[in-house]
């Protein structure tokens, strides 16, 4: 399961969302500004508060690292 740790305002976690939804990557959205335990968890994952993280297999990648992100789900193009 993948989860991707965000905020509405971030722009990185629009771009992070919709990049996943254009190589029809299924993920959990998880909203950190209203959520406490998640904001925590995340926390505890990444190490820092911002967002996005997004957690693949226990993989943390911090920010939209876009070639990283690329080779852990294994997407070509």
């Amino acid at each position: 399961m993948i989860k991707v740790y965000s905020t509405p305002a971030c722009p990185y976690c629009v771009t992070l969302k919709n990049f996943l939804k254009e190589h029809d990557i299924e993920f959990e959205s998880i909203d950190v500004s209203q959520d406490d335990k998640a904001r925590e968890e995340m926390v505890e994952k990444s190490d820092q508060m911002g967002v996005p993280v997004i957690d693949i297999d226990g993989e943390i990648v911090v920010g939209f690292n876009k070639e990283l992100i690329k080779h852990l789900l294994e997407i070509k193009d």
